[in-house]
């Protein structure tokens, strides 16, 4: 299956149950407007978690009507967060995205030992990219969480993208581990950690994918590029995924991505009990909504 836009996302959301979505600290009018478009859409059923009077100003400035939709008043945000937590540890719902609140607030919540959403997998983030100069969506992973994943870490993160991407319909997902180059030199942890991965993939030791590395940027994506530095690869020029070093290479690509090659993205964290919604500030409206979208996409 070859996704070529995030619009192509609602055919798979089509053949699921509506999932209940909870909007942590839901006093934030981007959420708002987003989880309200996917609500009218069908894609979800809300469920809002924050300050009651702050959700309704919002909504009376805004002309949303959220008639019909539930509304837990709290207006302390730790005791939002960890309701919003709670209610979904306790299956009353599907998807957690975060409102008007911390990232490291949320996780935090997410991660608590008694009631949080942990699986024993690590958490990583995963980014779905709509790139008008690429013929297919393209997933970076990771860009918010991991800082400096070492080659375990590395594993934990590929196999939680890989998983995500089999749900979404990819049966054999092509990753691309990046360097700077695309030889193994000893001096470059990247190329070692990639040249390792693609053995454990070969070895099947890591399955459901087909990976290759190290790949510079430009072979990942282009095969005139990999044609041209003379390399064989499956991966190279038709990538699903790319595998980040780390963090900072990620966070770079990402913005760079949407501020320079206006990309549209949709993201989330991935390796908790639920899917979790969780947008950078400066994302759009219609990035959340896309984000919603994927959610539900990717949900069991």
């Amino acid at each position: 299956m070859v996704l070529r836009s995030l619009s192509d996302l609602k055919g798979i959301v089509a053949g699921k149950p509506v999932r209940k979505l909870v909007l942590a600290v839901a006093q934030d009018q981007n959420c708002l407007s987003a989880v309200l478009r996917a609500w009218k859409d069908g894609i979800i059923e809300p469920i809002f978690i924050g300050d009651r009077d702050g959700i309704h100003t919002i909504c009376s400035e805004f002309g949303y009507d959220i008639s019909g939709i539930s509304i837990i008043h709290e207006p302390d945000i730790d005791g939002a967060v960890e309701k919003s937590v709670k209610m979904l540890s306790g299956k009353q719902a599907d998807i957690l995205m975060k409102g008007k609140v911390g990232t490291a607030k949320l996780l935090k919540a997410v991660l608590h030992r008694e009631w949080g959403l942990r699986t024993g997998n690590l958490l990583s983030h995963i980014a779905v990219f709509e790139v008008g100069t690429y013929h297919k969506l393209i997933a970076v992973t990771d860009v918010a969480m991991n800082i400096a994943p070492n080659l375990k870490d590395k594993i934990a993160i590929v196999n939680n993208s890989v998983a995500f991407l089999n749900r979404l319909g990819y049966e054999m997902p092509k990753v691309a581990v990046l360097g700077a180059v695309e030889m193994v030199n000893e001096n470059m942890e990247a190329t070692l950690d990639a040249a390792l991965l693609s053995k454990m993939n070969q070895r099947e030791q890591i399955r459901n994918c087909i990976i290759d590395g190290p790949l510079a940027f430009d072979n990942a994506v282009s095969i005139e590029s990999a044609k041209h530095k003379g390399i064989r690869s499956e991966v190279a020029g038709d990538t699903d995924l790319l595998l980040m070093p780390d963090i900072e290479v990620g966070n770079v690509l990402y913005k760079s991505l949407v501020f320079f090659a206006q990309a549209k993205v949709a993201s989330m964290i991935l390796g908790a009990q639920v899917p979790i919604v969780l947008t950078s500030r400066s994302d759009s409206e219609q990035a959340k909504y896309d984000s919603i979208l994927l959610a539900a996409a990717s949900s069991k």
